[in-house]
């Protein structure tokens, strides 16, 4: 939920949240999914993201809810039974969600699915169209997740929403399935996690990570032949911070009417209280966010479904396997307003024996120290104008091995996370105007060793955005907002054997609005009017060198979905249909 709209304060305008009212072999071009097949002249939500890859294999499907009405704050209980037409074990397990939303009036609402504890699903909702109801369709893999479904379970899906206050009237709807999909010869059942284990905090899987509670730790006792560990962790920026990568130093927050600590965030994994991994925190932008103009037809990247960060715990898998308690933290450095956090841990065990043994040998991860530079000068009425440049940088290897049943096992996960921000600001008697340069890479390397024999995996992740926002008060009163925003995600991974590259897969998802919305005085301060001169465009390109390549391109103009253009990627880096 987010706060009001932004008023000028004396002859300042603050920044605020508005409200809504090398490839080899044959290419492959992955199919489109029907469920996600955009309409142009339709102002309905339109992605270009691919549905998930399926196997042509019998497949079962288990209804989860049906129709669900959300319009408060209970969740909505389900029981699930393991489909007894298509035994495991699995060759692909996915999650299916169909959302609708009245016309009216509505916040965008966060939506989460938790089957025994475990998170299955983590997104946030469109926002209302004035007179016609909204749909959308999500997917999930969670193949890896596949021990969850072997037994009966019982689990809820929490999508807190107010109808009948406060002037809004939206309910939302939702439809979850899981889909279940047979092994064969050609499409064999992966090796998937033994064990999924949520973090709580006191009972709760989904957690505020805030000034107050900067970490919270869960205590387990794992099964001693833990060869292999991970956890999926996302971290959900809320209130005050929602635009985190808009805020500035705390000394000047107060005046701007801005957010605080800065425009770095990190999400930090301990193991009994010792450095584990660290993993960086995406932008994510909801789509009543900095101006809800943007974000129709076309949503930001992944604001509709969320999709975790894996940090590799293996290093500490031989100090896990003693019998005894050990406890898995996960804090968002600095957090403040608040983050919404859900982690899985995920283990793998060796079926060979029923004790491993092992040890930590290198760790030599640090507290995040980031370098503030804030030139931004502002006068007794907190009018001025600077520039804010923050950076930070890690840089680590976490190293152990493992006695298995196959032999010793070494692991040593190398990364480097390089943040940097760049926010240009004036504020002055009639305008508002910050505009923000924020990279985040990441590289993280896992090698793996075994006798003469090692693997490595590489993961570059990308998360740029620059937004440009411009905030003036026009003499009549009125307050115009100039937005625009280029927000992109990327992700490329190579995996080697003994120095030889055997895989590689890159993703791309790129969405670039731009609107001016008209605010305008209200009895309780300012509404939003109206907005002008939308445009925005979605890319999405995945490839890998086994040949498939899937590219979907989405126009619209003026809230609507102009243009949709399909596989010209795979066309530009000499595919073929």
């Amino acid at each position: 939920m987010r706060s009001n709209l932004g008023l000028a304060q004396s002859r300042t305008i603050a920044f605020t949240t508005l409200l809504a009212i090398g490839l080899m072999g044959s290419t492959t071009i992955l199919a489109q999914s029907s469920s996600n097949s955009p309409s142009v002249g339709s102002s309905l939500v339109a992605t270009a993201d691919p549905p998930v890859a399926r196997p042509h294999t019998k497949h079962c499907e288990v209804t989860l809810l049906t129709n669900q009405a959300f319009d408060d704050f209970n969740n909505k209980d389900f029981s699930f039974t393991p489909p007894a037409g298509c035994p495991g074990p699995w060759s692909k397990v996915i999650f299916t969600g169909d959302f609708s939303i009245q016309p009216g009036v509505q916040y965008d609402r966060t939506g989460q699915i938790f089957f025994g504890g475990v998170n299955i699903y983590f997104g946030t909702t469109a926002e209302p169209l004035q007179s016609q109801t909204d749909t959308w369709h999500v997917e999930r893999d969670l193949t890896d997740y596949s021990s969850l479904f072997e037994t009966a379970q019982t689990g809820y899906a929490s999508l807190g929403n107010i109808v009948g206050c406060c002037g809004l009237n939206s309910i939302i709807f939702g439809t979850f399935k899981l889909e279940f999909y047979q092994s064969d010869f050609t499409n064999p059942a992966p090796r998937t996690a033994d064990a999924v284990l949520p973090v709580e905090d006191s009972g709760n899987p989904s957690f505020q990570i805030t000034s107050s509670t900067p970490e919270v730790v869960q205590s387990f006792t794992l099964p001693q032949n833990t060869e292999s560990a991970y956890l999926d962790v996302i971290a959900q920026s809320q209130n005050a911070e929602e635009q985190w990568f808009f805020c500035v130093p705390n000394d000047i927050a107060g005046p701007l009417f801005d957010c605080g600590n800065t425009a770095f965030r990190e999400v930090r994994i301990s193991i009994d209280g010792k450095p584990a991994g660290a993993a960086p925190v995406y932008p994510w932008i909801y789509t009543g966010g900095l101006d809800p103009g943007l974000w129709i037809p076309i949503p930001g990247v992944q604001t509709l479904n969320l999709l975790p960060y894996r940090v590799d715990l293996t290093p500490f898998a031989g100090t896990l396997n003693d019998g005894q308690q050990h406890t898995v933290g996960v804090s968002v450095f600095n957090a403040y307003s608040y983050f919404t956090v859900t982690a899985q841990l995920l283990l793998y065990e060796d079926h060979g024996r029923k004790q491993v043994t092992g040890a930590l040998t290198e760790d030599t991860l640090a507290p995040p120290n980031p370098s503030v530079t804030n030139t931004v000068t502002l006068d007794a009425n907190g009018l001025g104008s600077g520039v804010v440049t923050v950076t930070n940088t890690d840089n680590f290897t976490i190293a152990g091995y493992v006695n298995t049943s196959h032999g010793r096992v070494n692991t040593k996960v190398e990364q480097q996370l390089n943040f940097k921000s760049v926010a240009n600001i004036t504020n002055s008697a009639s305008a508002y105007i910050q505009n923000n340069v924020n990279t985040s890479t990441t590289h993280a390397k896992t090698t793996t060793s075994e006798g003469p024999l090692f693997t490595t995996k590489e993961t570059d992740f990308s998360y740029p955005i620059t937004v440009n926002y411009n905030q003036q008060l026009q003499g009549n009163g009125d307050i115009t907002i100039q937005t625009s925003v280029d927000q992109k995600y990327q992700r490329d991974e190579t995996d080697t054997l003994e120095g030889f590259p055997v895989f590689h897969s890159s993703t791309s998802n790129e969405v670039t609005p731009t609107d001016t919305a008209l605010l305008v005085p209200t009895p309780t301060g300012y509404g939003l009017s109206q907005n002008s001169n939308q445009s925005s465009k979605q890319s999405y390109v995945y490839q890998d060198s086994l040949g498939a390549c899937y590219s979907r391109t989405l126009t619209a103009a003026s809230n609507v979905l102009t243009g949709v253009e399909d596989g010209a990627a795979c066309h530009q880096h000499g595919f073929h249909w």
